[in-house]
């Protein structure tokens, strides 16, 4: 077996002991490397099928290439489990989109090249967002695009608060919203802290925003962010349910009209526009001030190892086609996210004045794997939400629940 095919089999873990069938042919996905050939593309969106404008797009970057392409969409979790069986058998596909958090998943067991390899340019990509691509001083792919969150407001609730929006620019003003909110007669805010990588997703604008670093879970400003979302419970300024809240549920809390905030992302835009209440956007403010780091969501268009590299000339194409700032845009679009790219960014804006706050966001935004911690993420963030699930139940203090996580994550780490 090779030394690829050993990685990938160590990823795939158990996981590819359940798969029958699993042989070691070294056949490539596709056949021969000059035009004409066929090239096979994977990605995340089960949810369009042959007559949607994404596959279209896919089928015209192979023609573009003067090769035929073949794309299958899989559930994103189903995607990975079957991208490491595919390097293990030596059978990946040409093209693979997957979510940015699993690059450094693929990357560790040696199943993807890197950018270099391929001859991509990434000169244009954001490098806040091309870092979630990044390990070890290598990237293994380009984002698509990006989503990450922020905070839609109601406005008619603001205002018979008396609260200025504009106005809350750190955790202190937001705090002193929150208690006239609830002092008018309304609920506060509304998130998700339950005890999965979503609710990770949610606490990391105000875990990075305090200055905390993931590496040191239990630091002052660590503990800070967990007091500020215990002390918003305890006084009723966000309610209980956010410990069971998944992102879904909490926008429908907001959704209710009663809410003052509703902590949530780039895909709620459309279901924004359905409350039939007024509402806006501000990013979420950090601590001393400014807007917070919130992590990026949105996949990455990434090249697997093939055994016969001739291929890579035409994958490079199909690559710097679907990433080019037309296709960019238009994908961006329907897919409710924010380009990887300045200038495709400012095209957005110039379309929809309204994502302009989100393109703030997404520019200071960062990966979850970002800070080369690639696959010690995972075990990061779920000690973190045990440490937030037992503060909120109040089963440990803030200090005593991130001090056990930073202890089980520092083991896990090793």
């Amino acid at each position: 077996m090779t030394t690829l095919r050993r990685r990938a089999a160590a990823a795939f873990a158990i996981t590819a002991c359940l798969v029958a069938g699993c042989s070691s042919s070294s056949e490539s996905s596709g056949t021969g490397g000059e035009a004409g050939g066929t090239y096979t593309i994977w990605d995340p969106y089960p949810q369009f099928d042959g007559g949607s404008d994404w596959v279209k797009l896919l089928t015209g970057c192979g023609t573009d290439a003067g090769v035929t392409v073949e794309r299958t969409g899989y559930d994103t979790t189903d995607l990975t489990n079957k991208a490491l069986l595919a390097a293990q058998q030596g059978n990946s596909p040409d093209v693979l989109i997957v979510d940015n958090p699993v690059v450094s998943t693929l990357a560790d067991a040696g199943v993807l090249t890197t950018t270099d390899e391929l001859k991509v340019d990434t000169s244009a990509i954001e490098p806040n967002l091309l870092a979630a691509g990044q390990i070890g001083g290598k990237t293994y792919g380009i984002p698509i695009g990006a989503n990450t969150l922020a905070l839609y407001y109601n406005k008619a609730v603001l205002d018979s608060a008396g609260v200025d929006p504009a106005a809350i620019k750190d955790w202190a003003a937001l705090t002193a919203a929150l208690e006239k909110v609830k002092a008018s007669g309304k609920k506060g805010i509304t998130f998700s802290a339950i005890g999965t990588e979503e609710g990770s997703f949610q606490f990391l604008p105000w875990f990075w925003g305090s200055g905390a670093n993931l590496t040191q879970l239990d630091s002052a400003q660590g503990i800070a962010a967990l007091e500020l979302w215990n002390g918003w419970v305890k006084s009723g300024y966000a309610p209980n349910s956010v410990l069971n809240n998944t992102q879904t549920t909490s926008w429908q809390e907001f959704a209710t009209g009663d809410f003052a905030f509703s902590e949530n992302g780039t895909w709620q835009l459309a279901n924004a526009k359905k409350t039939g209440f007024a509402y806006g956007i501000i990013p979420i403010p950090s601590r001393a001030g400014g807007t917070a780091p919130a992590p990026t969501g949105g996949e990455f268009v990434t090249a697997p190892v093939q055994a016969e590299t001739g291929r890579y000339a035409v994958t490079e194409k199909l690559i710097g086609c679907l990433t080019s700032a037309d296709n960019a845009y238009t994908t961006d679009t329907t897919l409710s996210y924010i380009a990887a790219t300045e200038a495709v960014q400012q095209k957005q804006v110039a379309a929809n004045e309204e994502l302009k706050v989100w393109v703030d966001a997404v520019q200071a935004a960062k990966g979850r794997t970002s800070d080369d911690l690639g696959t010690r993420y995972p075990k990061i963030s779920q000690p973190m939400w045990t440490a937030f699930q037992a503060a909120l139940s109040g089963s440990a203090s803030p200090a005593d629940a991130l001090k056990t996580a930073q202890t089980t994550a520092a083991a896990a780490t090793k």
